[in-house]
């Protein structure tokens, strides 16, 4: 058995310790926010926070969380007021929105470790979220503005 912590709840788990963690969050916890994208860690749309570090969730066992803490999405803030959500939504970053999600938590992750990034932290930091909209402009406008905000 797998014990975790998702979103602040304690939760376990008895299937197969080797399941990728983002069936797990959708199919057996509900939490939809997180996204499938190419289930090889390539888009970054699967990507979540496993003890504040961004992984991608596609790749990533139930088993590599054990005892740790994962956040999605829907665990940033409960009314979705995080300084990251609230530039996304002020910009209007998001046109399709597939990717968003992921996007959000790769830049909050990025954040919480620079808290004034540079353009060249940005997209160091970003490359591996795909965004086939091509709102990076956007992105990267919007995580400076959250930088300024936290």
């Amino acid at each position: 058995m797998v014990k975790l912590q998702v979103n602040g709840q304690d939760q376990q788990f008895d299937g197969d310790p080797s399941m990728p963690l983002l069936w797990y969050l959708r199919d057996e916890l509900g939490l939809t926010g997180t996204k499938f994208g190419c289930g090889i860690a390539a888009c970054g749309a699967c990507t979540i926070h496993l003890d504040g570090e961004a992984v991608r969730s596609c790749v990533t066992p139930v088993s590599a969380a054990e005892g740790l803490t994962v956040t999605t999405i829907e665990g940033l803030h409960p009314d979705g007021n995080h300084p990251v959500q609230k530039a996304w939504r002020t910009l209007g970053v998001a046109q399709c929105g597939y990717c968003q999600t992921g996007q959000i938590m790769q830049a909050v992750a990025l954040l919480n470790q620079t808290p004034e990034p540079t353009d060249e932290d940005i997209d160091a930091t970003m490359w591996g979220n795909i965004c086939r909209c091509g709102t990076y402009t956007r992105i990267r406008t919007a995580i400076k503005q959250a930088a300024q905000e936290a």
